[in-house]
């Protein structure tokens, strides 16, 4: 692991303006080389405080975690397209000023691997699961996600619309359902989830995830993260076939969201890479 730096003592809120005017927010903290982290599509930035993952993380790297469009502290859009969202996480890439070690989960990995086909800006990439439904069907799944998750929020039963979500779409393991729970992130999002998760799920399905192509080029170093127990592994174990200069790293006995239950692990596995590549 890398030698730590200076303690994590100041964490401070900035902002970008992404190309189409939308102000999004990232939290800065820490000191030494940049790192970006993009959450998921169904909470914010606050998901890498659980385990204390971005405050370690912080101990050796300058943290930017960052809101997307309609998530936390960054601004409200009606675009919540996947060329809107890439283009938020270029546009937080581009505003540092050191080339960039970028980390996303799940849906967070997808716009940060497109991000990496858009930007000269980085040092590495670390996509962590990135999403697709096990058959590849991600319209159909979509489609059905958001109507059942919209007929609880009717019937006003957000939190079992949010356990559905995690559990029956985005496949948490139960350990990690059970550590989301006893979070503070669970009961701030329970409310609101839909309003940030919808939108996106009903646009999502119109961008071709599945054409990786435009990867066989991508030379930037690259970690594929995946647990050794997620349905959720295809995407990047083919990424990790093709990428010219990836690797795969299997976590074992864990599943779609390692972070939240095995956050040591995880960190130790990033940092790693990044003294590596460094």
């Amino acid at each position: 692991m890398m030698e730590a730096t200076i303690p994590d003592e100041e964490r401070k809120i900035e902002t970008v303006t992404s190309a189409d005017g939308t102000e999004i927010a990232y939290e800065r903290s820490g000191s030494g080389p940049p790192l970006v982290l993009v959450h998921g599509a169904i909470f914010d930035r606050s998901i890498w405080e659980i385990g204390d993952v971005r405050s370690t993380l912080a101990e050796h790297t300058t943290v930017y975690a960052m809101d997307r469009r309609n998530h936390g502290d960054s601004a409200s859009s009606e675009d919540c397209s996947p060329d809107a969202q890439i283009a938020d996480v270029v546009a937080v890439v581009e505003s540092i000023d050191d080339p960039v070690h970028l980390l996303g989960h799940s849906s967070g990995a997808n716009y940060a691997l497109w991000a990496a086909l858009r930007t000269e800006n980085l040092r590495s990439v670390i996509p962590h699961e990135p999403a697709a439904p096990p058959d590849g069907d991600v319209r159909a799944v979509l489609k059905q996600t958001v109507a059942e998750t919209i007929a609880l929020v009717e019937k006003g039963q957000n939190e079992q619309a949010l356990t559905m979500v995690v559990s029956d779409f985005a496949k948490f393991t139960p350990d990690e359902v059970n550590e989301l729970r006893s979070s503070p992130v669970w009961e701030a999002h329970v409310e609101t989830f839909d309003q940030t998760l919808l939108p996106e799920a009903k646009v999502a399905g119109e961008f071709d995830w599945w054409d990786l192509t435009p990867f066989e080029e991508l030379s930037t170093p690259t970690l594929l993260l995946v647990g050794g127990e997620s349905p959720h592994r295809s995407m990047a174990q083919r990424l990790g076939e093709m990428l010219p200069n990836g690797r795969l790293a299997t976590l074992e006995g864990y599943g779609h969201a390692v972070h939240l239950v095995a956050p040591d692990r995880y960190t130790d596995e990033v940092l790693s890479f990044i003294s590596e590549v460094d």
